[in-house]
């Protein structure tokens, strides 16, 4: 571990400079080399996982660098200066504090790979600070969140793209296009899924909070609690003081294209089915779940969640099938498939380099795209694929079929605003409890 320290230190100390020919400059004058303009310095936060599919895509820009790693588990960073030495050729600088990032004002844009609970409180921050934001899904840990970081970014007026990266595939571009075209007649179902086999999470143990990691600043927004051996740094996903289930942590995507085919935005009722039917353990969602959302127009779109138990017969980890009168359409993100009403294949469409699906990372050529979207935006003004004004509705979406399946029953709701009509109960879920002193405001 000492070796591995000093290796990193050496690493950093590297970073702090950049060669070009026989020039040595201080990254900071790194844009004012290519081009102040063009030049993009980037802060992601939260780097143990799909952070590194960030970087990736970040790097594959020229004229973009990460500037700042910033995570609050010195563990979490160490590996990742390795990986970023192994993978990119330097180090960026380290910061355990995200705030510290925010107010340097070389930082142009931050990517935000958080715990879910942080995701919009650190946006808007991010956004008053006067950044550009790519926020990972779902773009907020509850309902109430959503209207605030719409609400900034309209006050603020940077760049906010959501990390639902299929919006930048080519193939499912095509599909929408055809789509729109009336390929497959007028289009009435989405069907969404998502497969998995997670094992026990176990019943937590009151543990000491490593010294590697801040446990408060991890916490940020969310009441306070006790720190246990089985929350870090993966498992935050199933309880609900800082994640959303599975609904959010993959549905998002699947519900998302299905609402973009459909042309929807919010629904007029939601119903949802489901429990948590396999381990005992501290899972505080459920683990298998069906939600049917139901539109103007007479469309409806599903969503069928297995996060647990063995899957038979087998099936695809997570897909779209787009149902219209004269066809249908099956996307990935890897694939567009045409068929007609008999089921005959008529057209197939591939990506030129795959992503991901199931894994916890999720990278692949989806993220160059969908990155490269943002920075088209900031530097040309180009729209969004996933623009917040219309992403945030996917998230809505995942929000009210957990408010549905937590009330037990169909849920009324006012398509314009997404509030619940005929549950004052289930209203209540609409905004959490914040740690005083962390709830976000404009």
């Amino acid at each position: 571990m000492t070796t591995r320290r000093s290796f990193i230190k050496k690493s950093t100390t590297c970073s702090a400079a950049i060669s070009l020919g026989d020039l040595l400059l201080p990254s900071t004058s790194f844009a004012k080399v290519i081009g102040a303009n063009d030049h993009i310095n980037c802060a992601v936060i939260g780097v143990r996982s799909r952070g590194k599919a960030h970087y990736k895509a970040i790097h594959a820009d020229l004229n973009a660098k990460v500037v700042y790693t910033c995570d609050v588990d010195d563990l979490v960073i160490e590996e990742h200066n390795v990986w970023c030495q192994e993978n990119l050729g330097y180090v960026p600088k380290v910061e355990k504090d995200f705030r510290k990032v925010l107010e340097d004002k070389d930082v142009d844009a931050v990517f935000i790979a958080t715990p879910e609970h942080w995701h919009a409180p650190m946006a808007i921050m991010a956004l008053q600070a006067g950044k550009h934001v790519y926020v990972e899904k779902p773009c907020s840990h509850n309902a109430h969140e959503n209207d605030l970081l719409v609400a900034a970014q309209k006050k603020y007026g940077k760049k906010v793209q959501m990390g639902n990266q299929q919006r930048s595939a080519i193939t499912t571009q095509s599909a929408i296009k055809d789509i729109r075209n009336g390929i497959i007649g007028e289009v009435y179902k989405g069907e969404a899924y998502y497969s998995n086999n997670r094992g026990s999470i176990g019943k937590g143990k009151k543990v000491e909070v490593p010294k590697t990691l801040d446990w408060e600043l991890w916490q940020g927004p969310a009441p306070r609690t006790d720190y246990k051996d089985n929350i870090h740094p993966y498992n935050w996903h199933w309880f609900r003081k800082w994640g959303t289930g599975e609904m959010h942590n993959n549905g998002t995507h699947e519900v998302d294209i299905c609402r973009w085919a459909l042309g929807t935005t919010l629904p007029e009722s939601v119903t949802s089915f489901g429990g948590k039917y396999t381990y005992d353990d501290d899972w505080e969602f459920v683990d298998n779940q069906q939600v049917t959302f139901k539109f103007t127009g007479n469309k409806f779109i599903t969503w069928t969640g297995h996060s647990r138990g063995v899957l038979k017969p087998q099936r695809p980890g997570r897909g779209i099938t787009i149902y219209g009168s004269r066809g249908s359409i099956e996307l990935s993100r890897n694939y567009y498939k045409l068929y007609d009403l008999q089921g005959n294949p008529i057209k197939h469409e591939f990506e030129k380099s795959t992503s991901a699906t199931t894994n916890t990372r999720g990278e692949g050529g989806l993220d160059v795209s969908h990155v490269g979207n943002f920075f088209d935006a900031i530097r040309k003004d180009k729209s969004l694929n996933a623009d917040i004004q219309d992403a945030n509705y996917s998230t809505m979406l995942c929000h009210l079929g957990n408010m549905a399946q937590d009330a037990g029953e169909t849920l009324k709701i006012d398509s314009e605003t997404g509030k619940i009509l005929n549950n004052k109960k289930a209203m209540q879920n609409w905004k959490r409890e914040y740690q005083p002193g962390w709830e976000p405001k404009l």
